[in-house]
């Protein structure tokens, strides 16, 4: 329904121009003003399409009268009614924004077509007006998908015809250079607070939400420079807190991961985040993952006790990842049979994971941090998406090994070669070449097919053979300068590689050269 606001001094020509249109516009919604005073009022409540203003009125004019009303309404479209048809009005008119003008006296039927011309371009744009209206909620509802699953891209890696930094290039709120995860532990049943929260996300103006997986929201916060990390964190935790606090008695918390640099390696502090949601038990609801982890250095996943870290760890080392593989699955075995939660203990295998990632680093194996693609609903899933993490690792692991084995061992026998008559241990030689002295072992084994002290025996008893060739020098004095400390224990070792003993091999080498 169009609203129509009639403004002339005499109420006959209001009456009758009103008559005219009601004719020939039965759905116009009509309203009459005897001065410009008053129509500056109607045009505030009644809010009028169209005005069909007289010019000449006492007061205010009609071209003061529509510069006022356009000035507080520039949507509203005017017709003059005058007598005066002269150019320096219709000049005035047209600066003023007049579409069209009515001479009196008219006939109805000119009223009728100039008022249905102007009446047609106001329907236009109001169904123009209308569809942008739509496009632009459309707009903003692809822009939430297009977040929400970018969001996605990041922290679950999910393969999307379109291009990540495509779907980048579209957000209203630009990624920084820094940025971390805060990642909120919905109440169950509290799928309602989701719009609450995404409301005064965008508000912020400085992050991406993702989708609700589960009880789980991640937010990518991106770093506000005039204040610090933890002070914005906290901020906007108690904002969002604010909102959770509304399911009373429900079990809601906020994790917070680290700064990351880069999209690029947001996933570790989404995961940082997870790890920070471990125990929601703290009367304070959100915690920062660096808190977490000096509060819970000593902790261990699941099963996977203080005694048997050492072990765990060992077996890494030493490349034993069948074993290292059935543990983890009997881990899995363990929860599910207790009937734990899929996703908590998810987060336990992860510490796991990250146990394993740890110790490759300490041997100078570089590995990809283990993040899960995606969250789990059942514990087959889980069992599947956790080999596929160790495969991963397993194959960095035996990549990596492979290059490191050739130079390692060169690098070891030359210098137990050279240092032979030294203390020699494996943690001196694990310094030498960055590598763990358990790996050493491992690898002097497979590839030299002796062990790395039988190998460091074998070069002492050699030097030893040379020196018992110079009978200036004692048995006791050659013992020392090959590395050992006790002549008895020298001559037990000599014996066993050579079937003699020191002093008989010297009697040997004698009768040989007297000969």
């Amino acid at each position: 329904m169009i609203k129509l606001l009639i403004v002339d001094d005499e109420q006959l020509e209001r009456e009758g121009m009103e008559a005219i249109i009601k004719k020939g516009f039965p759905d116009t919604k009509i309203m009459q003003a005897k001065n410009g005073k008053m129509a500056i009022e109607l045009a505030k409540t009644f809010q009028p399409d169209l005005i069909l203003m007289d010019i000449k009125m006492p007061g205010l004019n009609g071209l003061e009268t529509i510069e006022r009303i356009t000035a507080l309404n520039s949507m509203i479209r005017f017709i003059m009614v005058t007598a005066f048809d002269t150019f320096e009005y219709m000049r005035q008119a047209i600066k003023l924004g007049v579409k069209d003008y009515i001479l009196k006296p008219s006939r109805a039927s000119e009223i009728i077509a100039t008022v249905g011309k102007t009446f047609q371009q106001i329907k236009e744009e109001q169904r123009e007006a209308v569809m942008r209206k739509f496009q632009e909620e459309a707009f903003q509802k692809a822009l939430s998908l297009v977040e929400t699953d970018v969001v996605t891209q990041l922290l679950f890696d999910h393969v999307h015809e379109v291009h990540v930094d495509m779907l980048v290039e579209m957000l209203e709120t630009p990624s920084t250079n820094e940025m971390f995860i805060m990642l909120v532990l919905m109440p169950t049943g509290a799928e309602s607070l989701y719009p609450i929260i995404k409301e005064k996300i965008r508000e912020t103006k400085s992050c991406w939400i993702g989708a609700l997986y589960g009880s789980h929201l991640p937010i990518i916060v991106f770093r506000d420079e005039k204040h610090s990390f933890r002070t914005q964190a906290t901020v906007l935790a108690h904002q969002l807190l604010s909102i959770l606090k509304r399911t009373q008695g429900a079990e809601y918390f906020i994790g917070i991961g680290n700064v990351s640099s880069s999209l690029e390696k947001v996933r570790q502090s989404y995961h940082e985040a997870l790890f920070a949601t471990m125990d929601v038990s703290s009367p304070v609801k959100y915690r920062f993952y660096s808190d977490e982890m000096s509060a819970t250095n000593d902790s261990i996943t699941g099963k996977l006790v203080e005694h048997r870290k050492k072990e765990f760890a060992d077996q890494i080392r030493i490349g034993q990842w069948e074993n290292v593989r059935k543990y983890i699955l009997y881990i899995i075995q363990y929860y599910e049979k207790e009937g734990a939660d899929v996703l908590h203990t998810q987060q336990r295998i992860l510490e796991i994971l990250w146990i394993v990632s740890r110790v490759m680093d300490e041997m100078g194996i570089e590995s990809d941090i283990p993040l899960y693609a995606y969250k789990p609903l059942n514990f087959r899933q889980l069992q599947l998406e956790t080999t596929r993490l160790l495969d991963k690792m397993i194959h960095s692991f035996k990549q990596r090994t492979d290059r490191l084995e050739a130079d390692a061992i060169h690098q070891l026998k030359q210098y137990i070669l050279t240092h032979s008559q030294e203390d020699i241990s494996l943690e001196s030689l694990a310094r030498k070449v960055g590598l763990s002295p358990i790996y050493i072992s491992k690898i002097f084994k497979e590839k030299q097919g002796i062990n790395y002290i039988d190998f460091l025996t074998e070069c002492r008893i050699e030097k030893a053979k040379e020196l018992i060739r110079d009978t200036d020098k004692s048995i006791k004095e050659i013992t020392f300068e090959v590395g050992y400390h006790d002549p008895n224990y020298f001559s037990k070792v000599f014996k066993k590689l050579c079937n003699m003993s020191p002093k008989e091999y010297r009697k040997l080498l004698l009768v040989n050269k007297s000969l």
